[in-house]
């Protein structure tokens, strides 16, 4: 699954975290730049789930990253940006969905870092 990750300026561990879900990083927007709080253009082709880091986004950016999603009805996580954080905002929301999964991931097997 390919995702849009949304907030902070470095993502440091993130990429491990998601690699264990089967998830890729298609985008990063780290939602500082004022244009994102006008966004109204659709996300990226093949989205599949947007990441927002609930501690380094304005609300104005997380709504409007959440309607561009909504209407495209890609799911949507919110998190802190700390791997605890996104380990368990993934659990609650797409670990419960893993055995529809036909990727073999990490986090499928039981194997977590």
């Amino acid at each position: 699954m390919n995702a849009l990750l949304v907030g902070a300026d470095r993502l440091g561990n993130i990429p491990d975290v998601l690699q264990n879900f089967g998830i890729r990083i298609a985008a990063h927007v780290s939602g500082r730049d004022t244009t994102h709080q006008r966004r109204s253009a659709p996300l990226p082709s093949g989205i599949g789930l947007v990441i927002l880091f609930t501690d380094f986004l304005g609300h104005n950016v997380m709504q409007r990253f959440r309607e561009a999603a909504g209407k495209q009805g890609v799911q949507v996580v919110c998190c802190r940006r700390s791997t605890c954080a996104l380990q368990q905002a993934l659990d609650r929301q797409v670990g419960s969905r893993c055995s529809e999964c036909p990727q073999a991931c990490a986090h499928k097997e039981g194997r977590r870092r």
